[in-house]
């Protein structure tokens, strides 16, 4: 009660001194969110700051009626559009979301999610594309309401969501640091303090006065970063906007995000399909799939279940076309459209393998390569196998059209194990066209293959050269 009474004397002074209003209103702005978003424990919960109990969104989709492929008449349109038109209206009155289209389905990206995180936890979030990993920090940020359930926070949250989050595009990014400061609640003395550390983390001083739309991705990605975890927040959310960065800066805001854990006792939830990395920062992880809990507990345990639940599909022609790509993935001139196995499936260990690429050009493309990579279950590349590593040819495609290149290996030198394809296309050395995902591929005991490596572990073999001296000295 006395925080609402000196939020009100605030507001009333603000009215014949706005500026001195004003200061009062920030200082009492932390105290009067604590009100708002957190509870009175019902028992001991100091550590516990993050609690989500059974946590449900569901969205409204429009479809066109399968009737508009057919011949209607008139009178038909004429009453489905009335009734389209009737059912907006009453949305709108009601202060329902509107949805376009002749058929409504209602779909659940979150069902019953209840989970706790506790203070200076890195707590890791799994699942495929779609499973509803973002739909729930989207709630946590307090960006969107859950249509069902409830969840208590306690302390101020920074998120990292996507490319430019909370970023203004006109303003520099030194006006855009002061910015995300200010929403945050914190001083401009406070956010003075941690403004060198900011930008030397981000390594972007050279352009701290340049409009931010000026930014490359990385550029954007790595301010962002800067900001959210130099800022001071209890809890920082991370999603896997991460993927856009360099290997370095990768490195380097693992490392940030355990120093803030550790060092400072902050709360970090983190999404990201780099198993390897999550196993190695987050003690804790949940799996989500289909917007259901599949599994909570210790990270090596969930991740195992969720890389032996996806396992190898044994498909030999795999459409990519509507595969999701990375946010780091701007220029869409080529589109990657399938990968089929010319080789029999499993691929076998010291066997010759063989695959076809096909990709799709919307114009034309100087200096293109591509490329084949396999990597371990926990997201570790193993092997490479690229068009710039054999002959140099790099061709010119001069118009819009499908085209397709093969790949051969005389003798695959993998291990036996499962591993995740990836497929990359590029421009010169540096410029990346498309990266996408491609499939599992189970790699099996061939029949050269020596008994102690029939025992799964993700690795390669490389053949070379060697000479015995088999007399004593």
């Amino acid at each position: 009660m006395g925080r609402i009474k000196c939020l009100g004397l605030s507001l009333a002074v603000a009215g014949f001194f706005p500026w001195l209003g004003l200061r009062l209103f920030r200082k009492m702005e932390r105290s009067f969110a604590d009100l708002i978003w957190s509870a009175p424990p019902a028992r001991p919960m100091s550590d516990i700051v993050i609690a989500a109990e059974n946590l449900s969104k569901s969205y409204l989709l429009g479809h066109q009626s399968v009737e508009r492929e057919r011949y209607t008449a008139l009178r038909d349109v004429i009453t489905r559009e009335a009734h389209n038109f009737a059912r907006k209206g009453l949305d709108f009155i009601r202060g329902r979301q509107i949805v376009h289209g002749d058929e409504v389905e209602e779909f659940w990206a979150l069902r019953d999610v209840t989970f706790e995180a506790m203070r200076g936890e890195v707590l890791g979030i799994i699942g495929r594309n779609g499973a509803g990993k973002s739909t729930l920090l989207k709630i946590l940020s307090r960006i969107t309401e859950p249509t069902r359930g409830r969840v208590t926070i306690r302390g101020r949250v920074s998120s990292l969501l996507e490319v430019g989050t909370g970023f203004h595009p006109e303003l520099t990014g030194r006006e855009n640091i002061y910015l995300n400061g200010a929403i945050l609640g914190m001083t401009q003395r406070e956010i003075h303090k941690k403004f060198d550390e900011i930008i030397a983390f981000a390594a972007v001083e050279q352009f701290i006065d340049t409009p931010v739309k000026r930014y490359s991705s990385g550029m954007s990605v790595r301010l962002a970063f800067a900001v959210a975890a130099h800022l001071e927040p209890e809890i920082l959310i991370v999603d896997e906007v991460l993927a856009v960065g360099d290997v370095e800066f990768q490195k380097k805001c693992l490392g940030k995000m355990d120093d803030v854990s550790t060092r400072d006792g902050r709360t970090v939830l983190l999404v990201s399909h780099n198993m390897s990395a999550l196993s190695r920062l987050c003690q804790t992880a949940i799996w989500l799939d289909g917007g259901l809990v599949r599994g909570k507990g210790p990270t090596q345990d969930i991740v195992s279940q969720y890389l032996h639940n996806n396992g190898p599909t044994g498909i030999k022609y795999v459409d990519l076309g509507e595969t999701t790509r990375p946010r780091s993935v701007e220029d869409d001139r080529i589109r990657i459209q399938s990968l089929e196995w010319l080789s029999e499936l499993p691929l076998r260990h010291g066997e010759p393998m063989a695959a076809r690429i096909g990709f799709r050009s919307k114009g034309p493309i100087c200096a293109l390569s591509l490329g084949i990579g396999f990597s371990s279950r926990e997201g570790t590349r193993v092997v490479t196998y690229s068009t710039d590593l054999t002959d140099m040819n790099r061709p010119d495609l001069g118009r819009p059209g499908y085209y397709s290149a093969e790949v051969k290996v005389e003798a695959l030198p993998l291990q036996p194990e499962d591993y995740d394809i990836n497929i990359y296309a590029r421009s010169g050395d540096l410029h990346l066209l498309d990266f996408v995902g491609a499939d599992r591929v189970e790699v099996a005991a061939g029949p050269k293959t020596p008994a102690f490596m029939t025992s799964k572990f993700a690795g390669a073999r490389l053949p070379s050269t060697w000479s015995w001296n088999c007399e004593p000295t």
